[in-house]
């Protein structure tokens, strides 16, 4: 998990950095509904690619979809380390009984 730490500490990083020099930084400064609605984006082109069954294209897509899955949790602050936090707390329960778990609403 130490390339996904790194790659949030980056984007983090770069929350302060010249949108004219930084993709990360740009897309921050666009605000959270942007970065939502890029990844998305990204998203929707990884399940194409998993449906066309191109493995490396799907890696490819894969990778894009964490990157702005990273920005999008950083540009409403929310730490990677949270989202890993939620996932072991679930860990060793069973998928039906989690989401039966959750409130409605």
């Amino acid at each position: 998990m130490s390339i996904l730490h790194d790659l949030a500490a980056t984007i983090e990083a770069r929350k302060d950095a010249d949108p004219d020099s930084s993709w990360t930084a740009k897309l921050l400064t666009k605000g959270p509904e942007k970065c939502a609605e890029k990844f998305g984006e990204e998203a929707i082109e990884a399940i194409i690619e998993a449906t066309k069954g191109d493995v490396e294209k799907l890696t490819s897509e894969a990778a894009d979809v964490l990157y702005h899955l990273l920005v999008m949790l950083a540009a409403r602050d929310v730490a990677l380390d949270d989202v890993l936090a939620e996932l072991a707390r679930r860990q060793g329960i069973s998928g039906i009984a989690e989401k039966a778990a959750r409130p409605k609403g």
